[in-house]
């Protein structure tokens, strides 16, 4: 496409003043949007002009076209847009990939150039309310520090690490801050101190759950014997004294399984036929009616019943030792490996495995087809598990727990208080919390509530406002999926670029 401005006059950059005197005239080559997905060029033939005014620096201007393209550019701005876009959504080779496709040449090395050269815009106004959390680089080794508006629901900002004194740094440049939600983590409370001594710290509440049940998991794990115990009787409760033994089973090989399976598609071809010769149609007839061969319906017909194929036995090294094989198997061994020593002192040479194999052709696997089943076993409840069990105790936890607690008085006590804070949580209930922590100081949960006393002031504020770190997990979980799909192969700069644009 050959384009050139139909505007007489220009305003020059320096002075503004407009001149239609023109000095000369050149041609620029710039990459536009693709149409039908054939990339476009265009050859933008520009004017330069003299400047109007004597006191001004610049004596020629070339004219601008800033709705066209950029200074120095060669796309167009709606492509470069386009081209931004691509590159925050997907990165640098999957971008390029779906430019390619699209028409639009452009690799993934530019495509990451235009990122880390588009400036991310500050923000108009410092957030008042600010929710803080970590994510990781690496999942258990370097970690940095996200920061999200939760009044608007946005990453407002990234940090490239997890320490205090940056998170303190961070909060003394945006003053304003009013609310800061946070998980339980030290440093972002010391952080929040610092910089930001007037504002109201919120512990969130989910970590407030999880620390409860981490609490329990320890204060439970030294009563493994009692839950068994437990777990035993309700069980034997349950089950009748004598359980009817367990039909046997026999499970075939998947050879075996293919040979069943075509001798009764043979049996049914057999059936079909005697039947139509018992209602007196000829050989030829029922040959032609089936599809099957004159000579296998004449066969049918003459035999006394249903002819079961003979099976082709290939002698091997085993053969010998049939009848012993048999006998022990007969006798209750299924070890292949003990089977295989006890032949091996009658003078067979082969190898276990070809032994295994045989016993596999031969025998098959039988489940318990020679002795009683086994009585079934209680099912064994772990301390994380017992954990949900008193948390959101069901119809058949409710008679465990009752079983449990006959047994532990101190479980009970420990149970009592549990399901307190769980209910004064998800209510948020403050009234009640200077009972609960007095109660909870006299029971197995001692160590738990001390530790919350440290933090008092922020799990009071849970419970009396609103907010909560809930929309800073999301975005976390949408950082890593960003993350992820850069294959850890871009810097800090291009992650933050990415994940501050598409907010």
């Amino acid at each position: 496409m050959v384009l050139r401005p139909v505007s007489q006059e220009s305003r020059c950059p320096a002075c503004g003043r407009v001149s239609g005197r023109i000095h000369s005239r050149y041609k620029r080559q710039i990459a536009d949007l693709p149409w039908e997905g054939i990339p476009v060029r265009i050859e933008l033939r520009v004017r330069r002009f003299f400047c109007a005014s004597g006191y001004c620096s610049q004596r020629i201007f070339t004219e601008r076209l800033p709705n066209t393209v950029g200074r120095h550019s060669r796309r167009t701005c709606r492509l470069s847009q386009v081209l931004d876009r691509i590159a925050l959504t997907l990165g640098g080779s999957a971008g390029a990939r779906l430019a390619q496709q699209l028409g639009i040449e452009a690799n993934g090395s530019t495509l990451l150039r235009g990122v880390r050269r588009r400036m991310i815009p500050a923000a108009s106004r410092s957030p008042r309310v600010v929710g803080i959390d970590d994510w990781a680089w690496r999942k258990g080794q370097r970690y940095g520090t996200i920061f999200c508006d939760l009044e608007q629901n946005k990453v407002i900002d990234l940090l490239p690490d997890r320490s205090s004194d940056s998170t303190a740094a961070w909060l003394r440049a945006h003053p304003g801050i009013e609310v800061v939600s946070r998980d339980r983590a030290s440093l972002y409370a010391e952080a929040a101190s610092k910089a930001a001594p007037n504002a109201v710290q919120i512990a969130d509440r989910w970590h407030l759950l999880r620390n409860l049940s981490e609490a329990l998991v320890s204060v439970l794990a030294p009563y493994h014997r009692a839950i068994d115990q437990a777990a035993r009787a309700v069980f034997a409760k349950s089950v009748p004294a004598e359980a009817e033994a367990a039909p046997c089973l026999l499970t075939l090989t998947r050879a075996q399984q293919t040979r069943q399976q075509r001798r009764d598609r043979r049996l049914i071809r057999y059936e079909s036929v005697m039947e139509l010769v018992r209602n007196g149609m000829s050989q030829r007839e029922i040959s032609c009616t089936l599809g099957v061969d004159r000579r296998t319906v004449r066969r049918w017909t003459r035999a006394c019943g249903f002819p079961e194929r003979k099976e082709v036995h290939r002698k091997n090294a085993i053969d010998p030792y049939r009848s012993y094989l048999d006998q022990r198997w007969n006798e209750g061994c299924r070890n292949a490996a003990q089977l295989w020593r006890e032949i091996r002192d009658q003078g067979f040479g082969g190898t276990s495995s070809s032994l295994r194999q045989w016993v596999f052709k031969h025998y098959g696997r039988k489940v318990r087809s020679h002795r009683e089943p086994l009585p079934p076993k209680p099912p064994r409840i772990s301390p994380r598990q017992l954990v949900w069990h008193i948390l959101k105790p069901n119809e058949s936890s409710e008679r465990y727990l009752k079983e449990l607690f006959k047994l532990s008085p101190d479980l009970a006590c420990c149970a009592d208080v549990a399901r307190e804070f769980f209910r004064i949580v998800r209510t948020r209930d403050l009234n009640a919390w200077p009972a609960w922590h007095l109660l909870a100081s006299h029971s197995p949960l001692a160590s738990f509530a001390k530790h919350l006393s440290r933090d008092e002031a922020a799990v009071c504020a849970a419970l009396e406002y609103h907010w909560s770190n809930g929309p800073v997990e999301g975005n976390v979980h949408r950082l890593k999926l960003i993350k992820r799909s850069m294959y850890g192969r871009a810097s800090f700069d291009l992650l933050r670029a990415r994940v501050l644009s598409t907010a």
